[in-house]
Order: C-alpha cells, then sequence, then structure tokens
C-alpha cells in the first residue's frame, strides 16, 4: 500500500489553475492502483474566509476529484467547502472519493474545529460527526488542520475503529514545530499511521513551510517534506500497526474517553 502527500502551492481563490496543478503533480508522480493520494485543505482556493470564492457550488471540485479517482484507480482524500444546511456558513470538509463510487463523495468530513483564532468561526461552522473510510487493509479517519489540536478527536477515532488518520490542512510557518510534534504525538498516542499533508508557499495574509508527514504507529517517520511544492510517496505497511499493537497493547487500559 503507498499513500501519496501532494504538498501543493495553492493559488488563491483559483480552482481552475488548483485543479491543473494537483493533476500535474499526480501525472508525475504515476500512483498505482488502490493508491491513496492525499490533497491539502481547500487545495482549491487557499484557507479563504470568502465563502462566496470557497463553496463548491456547482459541484466542480467534487467532479475533479471523483475524476482523478476514476483515472487512476486510486482512492482520493481531497477537500472542499460546501453549504451548511440552513445557515449563510460554509463547511470545511475532507472529500474523499474511489474509484467509479456511486453516489459520490464516497465519505465527506465535516471539520469539527473551526479555527476561531484565524477567524474561521466567522465564514465555517464545524461539523459533530467522526466519519471514517476503508482504504485497502485500514480503517481511515479522517482529520482537517485545527483538529490535529485536539486529542480526544483522536482518541475517539481510534475507539470506533481508527488504525490510520489521515490530514490536511493549511498549517502557518509560526506554529511549524507545533505541526510536527502533535502529527508525530497523534500517532504515538493512538498507535496509529498519522498521514499530514501542508500547503506550501504564501497566501495574501500568511507564509507556509509544508513539512508534509507521514508517521507508523511507533512514532518513527516514513517521510517528510521540506518547504517546497512536491509529493511525498511512502509505503504503508498494516502489518506494522497489528504487531506494535499486539506487542505493545496500551489502547486496551484507556480509562477516560
Amino acid at each position: 500500500m503507498n499513500a501519496h502527500l501532494v504538498q501543493l502551492d495553492i493559488a488563491w481563490e483559483d480552482k481552475q489553475t488548483n485543479h491543473q496543478r494537483v493533476r500535474s503533480l499526480i501525472d508525475e508522480t504515476q500512483p498505482k492502483r488502490g493508491d491513496l493520494i492525499v490533497l491539502p485543505e481547500l487545495f482549491d482556493v487557499g484557507f479563504t474566509l470568502n465563502t462566496r470564492a470557497a463553496i463548491d457550488h456547482d459541484n466542480a471540485t467534487l467532479r475533479f476529484l471523483q475524476s482523478l479517482a476514476d483515472e487512476t484507480a486510486c482512492v482520493i482524500h481531497g477537500s472542499r467547502a460546501v453549504p451548511a444546511p440552513e445557515s449563510e456558513l460554509a463547511l470545511n470538509c475532507a472529500t474523499i472519493c474511489t474509484p467509479n463510487a456511486t453516489p459520490s463523495p464516497a465519505c465527506e468530513y465535516h471539520k469539527i474545529h473551526p479555527f476561531s483564532f484565524g477567524r474561521e468561526t466567522e465564514s465555517y461552522t464545524g461539523g459533530n460527526t467522526l466519519k471514517h473510510y476503508r482504504w485497502g487493509e485500514l480503517q481511515v479517519c479522517p482529520a482537517v488542520c485545527y483538529d490535529l489540536r485536539f486529542p480526544e478527536l483522536f482518541r475517539l477515532g481510534v475507539k470506533a475503529g481508527a488504525q490510520a488518520f489521515v490530514l490536511g490542512a493549511n498549517w502557518p510557518s509560526p506554529r511549524q514545530q507545533h505541526w510536527r510534534t502533535l502529527s508525530i504525538a497523534r500517532a504515538i498516542e493512538n498507535l496509529s499511521f498519522v498521514l499530514a499533508v501542508n500547503r506550501c508557499g504564501s497566501d495574501p495574509f500568511l507564509p507556509y513551510s509544508g513539512g508534509s508527514i507521514a508517521i507508523d504507529p511507533k512514532g518513527n517517520i516514513l517521510g517528510e517534506l521540506g518547504d517546497e511544492e512536491g509529493v511525498l510517496s511512502v509505503e504503508i505497511d498494516p502489518s506494522v500497526l497489528h504487531d506494535w499493537r499486539k506487542t505493545f497493547p496500551a489502547l486496551q487500559d484507556i480509562k477516560l474517553i
């Protein structure tokens, strides 16, 4: 099983350009049937509070993600904004498409923790439900960016059967050390794989340092990118998870949640 983390320098509020760039990076990577491809949070527009530009009103981003899944025969873990029901706000989503899925998307998780410090709550409302999807032999729980700071989400995910956490982000450079440290911690404490992809470059307000990272259930770094655009490709071996959880069964001692 191989995962490909697409670290993108996102063009501000320009869906067509971002779709084209993602397709080019994936074409260069040449993924194999059944691989997992992960994109950053709101890869199609960047972390904009302008929901008029962000919301996937015509499902163009959904159609793009589904076309990638169909063409590559891979699982695509993407992102988009959708209208929140009975609200003027939006939902920040992790959108997962699988080959020839009906209906599409196969799974959609609504970010539970909008980033209030960055005013995300002015434009986006939070979801309230964890989701899971199957990738090969692994049960995957999606998360989005700021969710990384809330370990209870990950603990509840692992109690519900998660074996891997996949997260897309627009995590800014000033807190880059937190990004790396928290990603590793979530893997170690939950005896799970963590695949965390961040954007790089800059938007009109903030710089981003990338640092996309893949971590195994023991906390070992399987691969890590610097601050440039590119794709991190790693092999994921489910037997590492099964063996470690059997050898070091710490999850059986969870008490408070």
